[in-house]
């Protein structure tokens, strides 16, 4: 790929050399300086973040490329569609402090970060408000004291942005502190890192990750199975070896995965690394998102064929999250 340098195996160094400006990301492709003005002005609004690894993926001159489609500003992204909101989730209405979201019984989730190691263009928290979140550790504290004061509580998801994306020390030391929470009994990670950054997958992160009391779980999210490649495949390997039970949740995009084939080559991939697929999520309505979606119809066909190809426990569960449910609405 032309003008593109690929950084070093340090996953540090691939986030801060990961590609910003979309004509960077147009002249590493062979793509045509024609589609630079709206992607320029898209991404102005949500900004692009590609790493070069990330990139080395996708096939030069292919607009349809599904990873390219994944991280491409269009000026579709600034079309106004009715039903399409800023919280399209309810993330406002179900945050009890700064940090601390609760939509579902026994379980709350803190948002870590706003960093994330990709910019995906479908993303349900792209307008979401992350100065609000704790900076430190011990900003921590008051959604700690809410987590300590609720027994009901037994697992805390870890989500952003992308927690990953933070040093290995500040993630032990806030799981030590949920750790100490005798109700709580496992910590979840939802990241996109193994897959985006494979070499984000240390001996560090596996030290903390599994040296507590608290049970690791760990959901990653691959859409199409040409994002995982041979880095990220033993990135994936690392973490299943270590005794942490590995899921993948993927979004239905239209012109990312909404075939047949997609979807089955995904989950056979993804099965043979002894990751298990969990759900399919339908779109979420998110502003600048619309022209990803695609119809729950056609979502319950690519389901329904898929079971005709795989064994049961290599389908997703089919859902959809609606703000206020008491848990996502399984649609197959």
């Amino acid at each position: 790929m032309r003008g593109l340098k690929v950084s070093s195996a340090d996953w540090h160094a691939e986030l801060k050399s990961a590609v910003r400006d979309p004509a960077q990301l147009l002249t590493a492709l062979d793509l045509p300086d024609s589609l630079l003005p709206a992607a320029r002005a898209a991404a102005k609004a949500f900004p692009l973040f590609a790493p070069g690894g990330y990139i080395g993926r996708m096939t030069p001159g292919r607009l349809d490329d599904p990873l390219l489609r994944q991280v491409l500003p269009l000026g579709e992204e600034l079309d106004e569609v009715p039903g399409f909101a800023a919280d399209a989730v309810g993330d406002a209405a179900a945050t009890k402090s700064a940090g601390l979201i609760q939509k579902y019984q026994s379980r709350a989730l803190l948002i870590t970060t706003g960093a994330c190691a990709v910019h995906c263009r479908y993303c349900f928290r792209r307008h979401f408000p992350y100065s609000t979140a704790p900076k430190s550790v011990d900003d921590w504290e008051p959604a700690l004291d809410l987590i300590r004061a609720d027994d009901s509580l037994d697992e805390v998801l870890l989500s952003g942005g992308d927690p990953l994306t933070l040093v290995d020390t500040t993630l032990a030391e806030l799981a030590e502190r949920l750790a100490a929470i005798p109700h709580l009994k496992r910590l979840r990670i939802h990241t996109r890192l193994p897959i985006i950054i494979p070499a984000r997958v240390t001996s560090e992160l596996l030290a903390w990750l599994c040296g507590t009391r608290l049970t690791p779980l760990v959901v990653i999210h691959a859409n199409h199975a040409q994002e995982i490649d041979d880095n990220v495949a033993n990135s994936l390997a690392r973490l299943v070896d270590a005794g942490v039970p590995l899921l993948n949740q993927s979004v239905l995009l239209r012109g990312v995965n909404d075939s047949t084939t997609a979807l089955v080559d995904l989950s056979r991939r993804l099965t043979d690394l002894r990751v298990m697929p969990y759900y399919l999520h339908q779109l979420d309505r998110v502003a600048g998102a619309a022209h990803f979606e695609v119809p729950i119809s056609r979502g319950l066909q690519l389901i329904a064929e898929m079971r005709t190809q795989l064994p049961g426990y290599a389908v997703p569960r089919y859902v959809q999250e609606i703000a206020g449910e008491a848990h996502k609405r399984v649609l197959a």
